[in-house]
């Protein structure tokens, strides 16, 4: 916290009059809001990692550079271990779409124009912004490997598969697990993996979206970051609202890089499952394990969400043993209502 206040006064003059914590969500960093008597206020960030920081003011930096709508970095300590960034509110798409929901009006004409403005967005982050990028700078990891993909998949069957009680072969779900990393390496791109690009991480700042928490991208297969928005079920997105931002998508996708609508669904319920797997994983760590509630409330939704994609399964032939345990994963769902 003293870091935080030191940086305030660096860029203010004066002391804070009021620091206000913030909830946080998945990772282990603090957030709060910090303001003084005149109405000021800024965002205060401490983190666990100074390169991971460090990571993301320089992302932030290049980031701004191309145009792009990110908070601007105000200051960071010496240390890298906090920091201070513009005030975008308090208004994120995701608490307007549970808004929304829980009043039976979802998607409103205006919360549907601006989700499909920011998945419009996407492409100019995915190829824009890695023009004249050094992905060297990335942390903590350059790209999106074979390895990461076996990571992701190993943190799914150890964090969610296992408590779950599914009894399977490890090695023939290890033989469907290293395929399928492989065909999601097959198209390889010199683009931005934002790994995390989720309603949560879109905030709202006079009617326009601003993006936060890319700390994590990397160079990796930019269909991920589709289904990472689209396809995360616990966000209750009807199908006809999937279908306007896959095409939404598909179209501003083209102006950097052109491919067959045909290639392009065929290849994107690959990128689905491998995001839904991950997914699970951190719900069953984040919330079996860690006990955090948030994450234990969106257990349903993805099973749901795994009932979906059992349901169009079109990679079922190429991975029947990973199917199949899914579909044996899926019977446990009353276990988790």
């Amino acid at each position: 916290m003293d870091r935080l206040e030191r940086l305030f006064i660096q860029i203010r003059a004066v002391r804070a009059s009021k620091i206000e914590a913030l909830a946080g969500s998945g990772s282990n960093r603090k957030y709060f809001r910090l303001s003084d008597s005149e109405g000021y206020t800024c965002i205060g960030v401490i983190g666990v990692d100074p390169k991971e920081n460090e990571c993301f003011v320089r992302l932030s930096s290049h980031f701004r550079l191309k145009s792009l709508p990110v908070p601007k970095v105000l200051a960071i300590s010496s240390d890298n271990m906090a920091y201070l960034q513009e005030d975008l509110g308090s208004v994120d798409l995701y608490t307007l779409c549970k808004e929304e929901q829980a009043k039976g009006i979802f998607p409103s004409e205006g919360l549907q124009e601006l989700l499909l403005t920011t998945i419009k967005e996407l492409p100019r982050i995915q190829f824009e912004a890695a023009e004249g990028w050094n992905f060297n700078n990335c942390y903590p990891s350059v790209s999106m490997s074979f390895r990461k993909f076996i990571f992701d998949l190993n943190y799914f069957k150890y964090c969610f598969l296992k408590p779950a009680g599914v009894e399977f072969n490890e090695e023939l779900l290890q033989d469907d697990f290293e395929a399928l990393a492989s065909d999601a390496l097959e198209e390889p791109c010199n683009t931005f993996l934002y790994r995390d690009f989720q309603i949560r991480n879109v905030m709202l700042r006079d009617g326009q979206p601003y993006f936060i928490d890319y700390q994590s991208c990397m160079r990796g297969p930019y269909l991920y970051d589709l289904a990472s928005f689209v396809f995360q079920y616990a966000d209750n997105f009807p199908s006809s609202l999937r279908t306007k931002l896959l095409e939404a998508y598909y179209e501003s996708l083209q102006k950097y890089h052109s491919i067959s609508r045909e290639y392009f669904y065929q290849q994107l319920p690959i990128f689905v499952l491998l995001r839904h797997l991950q997914v699970l994983g951190c719900y069953g760590f984040r919330g079996l394990i860690e006990k955090k509630q948030l994450f234990i409330d969106c257990i349903p939704a993805g099973f749901a969400g795994l009932k979906d994609i059992l349901q169009n399964a079109t990679w079922a032939a190429k991975y029947p043993y990973l199917y199949q345990t899914l579909q044996a994963l899926s019977l446990k769902a009353a276990d988790y209502v």
